[in-house]
């Protein structure tokens, strides 16, 4: 193409991809005239205003309105500027069709209502303060009266989801679920229950205090994945490296019940994660048979879901637990004086 050469409004729509009648509006409304005229009095176009001419179109095909690119055309503003305004509408735009997508998928899924339509637009468009308020709602409600350890309730309310500014499809989904469990009565009293029952008897009462708490959640897991990082590793169970980690877990266990690690403390503790996979196994028997919330329909499903809405990793499986590693590791820890 030849930066001086002149082209007919065919060869210039042909060029910037538009049509000749798309070409002549641009010119009629002053956007893009043309060049000049040839003899004929017909319109032509060099090589400046057929560029300028695929940047309407490129323009236009961004939804930009023409007051902006007759801004742009004219230095009111620059092409940086104008890009980065609309990346941002079209990045909101993406946000309300995921949103959207969320809605419709779960609606297909569980074939709700119309009403339950327009519960779930609610609910993904529920701002930051709203989310926290439903949260907080359904733990004051859960927390009434619940006869476990003092602080239990308020630990387990530290666990909420935080949506992402730009959360995922999935993402999307889980909040949708959860917020529709929360401010479910049913789903409340299930919890409730579960929690009654897993955590107010005198064996159990001790699991929801503030010291096991810690230790579960802070010290104890985090030797537990260092543990399990060894094992991944193919370390040997009585390798110097895993005798170290587990003789700290160890003491940090023994010390919650203010016992010593004697030889004999030891030799129980390996003896209970020996019994472990056994126990899961008789425990999932019951809930199966049992008539009673159990923990993977009521706060097992609202930490899941919070897990999915925050982008973290769930919690282990438990039956995939190195237990048997873990306890032949703790036998061959080094008998330990009281």
């Amino acid at each position: 193409m030849n930066d001086h050469e002149l082209y007919p409004i065919g060869d210039a729509a042909r060029r910037s991809g538009l049509s000749v009648s798309a070409v002549r509006f641009y010119a009629d409304t002053g956007l893009i005239e043309p060049t000049g005229l040839n003899e004929a009095g017909h319109r032509m176009y060099d090589i400046d205003a057929i560029a300028r001419l695929e940047l309407v179109r490129t323009l236009r095909e961004l939804d930009t309105d023409l007051g902006e690119i007759r801004r742009l055309l004219e230095g009111g503003t620059t092409l940086h500027d104008l890009l980065t305004t609309h990346l941002e509408i079209v990045e909101r735009q993406e946000r309300t069709l995921r949103a959207r997508r969320a809605v419709l998928r779960t609606l297909i899924k569980q074939g709700d209502t119309t009403a339950q339509a327009d519960l779930m637009h609610k609910l993904v468009s529920m701002t930051d303060e709203e989310r926290e308020q439903t949260i907080d709602d359904f733990w004051n409600d859960v927390g009434e009266d619940l006869d476990v350890p003092e602080g239990f309730v308020d630990r387990l309310r530290t666990m909420r989801p935080v949506l992402p500014a730009d959360p995922t499809a999935a993402q999307l989904e889980a909040w949708i679920e959860l917020a529709d469990l929360l401010r479910n009565p049913a789903f409340r009293d299930a919890v409730r229950t579960y929690l009654q029952d897993a955590y107010s008897t005198p064996e159990t009462r001790a699991l929801a205090t503030e010291p096991f708490q810690d230790f579960m959640h802070v010290s104890g897991a985090s030797l537990i994945e260092e543990l399990l990082a060894e094992y991944r590793a193919g370390e040997c169970p009585r390798s110097p490296r895993a005798q170290q980690t587990v003789t700290r877990f160890m003491e940090a266990a023994a010390a919650l019940s203010g016992t010593p690690l004697t030889p004999e403390v030891r030799n129980r503790m390996a003896d209970g994660y020996r019994q472990v996979p056994d126990i899961l196994r008789q425990i999932a028997e019951e809930e199966a048979i049992s008539e009673s919330p159990v923990y993977d329909d009521t706060h097992g499903r609202y930490v899941s879901l919070v897990a999915l809405i925050n982008g973290t990793a769930t919690e282990e499986d438990h039956d995939s637990l190195p237990y048997a590693w873990i306890a032949d590791a703790m036998s061959a820890a080094e008998p330990l004086r009281p």
